[in-house]
């Protein structure tokens, strides 16, 4: 676990959370309380810190828009993407229950407007959310369809000037080559926006990466699943690559 002595060295950080976060180990389609409540328990204590936390959550455990971009496209993609951005308001509500539960002030706004379960997404209301020490939790995508949620990410994370985009993996950095496919693959500590271009590196979607360039808002590649990866993320220790300015 990642030593909470020390002063984050981050104020106001958005993570960009997938849907396979809160879904079962053998990819099965669902919602795992066991992986929620993991997550949950570390998002808890970064909040504790005084750290200003915005979340913003995919679908893809319960549906990606992509599924139905083959075949006879009786659900055209833009219907597909909807329903994804649905699929990740699904995951908001569990992810904020799960947080009540454990006593943390905890709002979830959603960029499609359904204010029987959620918060329209506001951005001078989620910014005094964060000020109040609540999580926010941000759903729906961006609103529209044919983006991805690292787009949504990007967009959310400029506009509540946060200090850094925490983008949660199951890779442990940005490498050279893949991985899991090349045992030799190098792995990069840290990198700056050019570099990434020049070197082709898919750190997130091109339009994604394009925002937070010219925002400047540095990008933190890490594994979540390591033991108090997002704790050690928020307090600035080795983990990951980070890519920045």
């Amino acid at each position: 676990m990642p030593d909470t002595s020390d002063r984050p060295k981050y104020k106001r950080v958005l993570l960009k959370l997938s849907g396979e976060a809160l879904g079962f180990q053998d990819r099965k389609l669902g919602i795992s309380l066991d992986e929620t409540k993991a997550i949950a328990v570390q998002l808890a204590r970064v909040a504790a810190r005084g750290v200003q936390l915005a979340v913003v959550i995919g679908g893809g455990n319960l549906l990606r828009g992509a599924q139905f971009s083959a075949g006879d496209e009786r659900i055209k993609p833009a219907t597909a993407d909807y329903m994804g951005m649905l699929a990740t308001v699904m995951n908001g509500l569990a992810l904020q229950d799960t947080l009540e539960a454990m006593g943390v002030e905890t709002r979830l706004q959603s960029a499609v407007r359904m204010e029987t379960v959620a918060e329209p997404y506001i951005r001078r209301r989620a910014i005094r959310h964060l000020e109040k020490g609540r999580i926010v939790i941000l759903a729906g995508g961006t609103g529209n369809p044919f983006v991805t949620t690292d787009t949504a990410a990007a967009l959310r994370g400029t506009e509540l000037q946060a200090d850094v985009l925490l983008k949660a993996t199951k890779v442990d950095g940005v490498y050279n080559a893949d991985p899991v496919k090349n045992q030799y693959a190098e792995k990069f500590e840290k990198l700056t926006f050019d570099q990434v271009i020049q070197k082709q590196l898919g750190v997130m979607d091109i339009g994604a990466f394009e925002m937070c360039r010219l925002a400047k808002l540095p990008i933190l590649v890490f594994n979540y699943k390591q033991d108090g990866a997002i704790e050690k993320a928020v307090a600035g220790l080795p983990i990951g690559t980070i890519v920045s300015g």
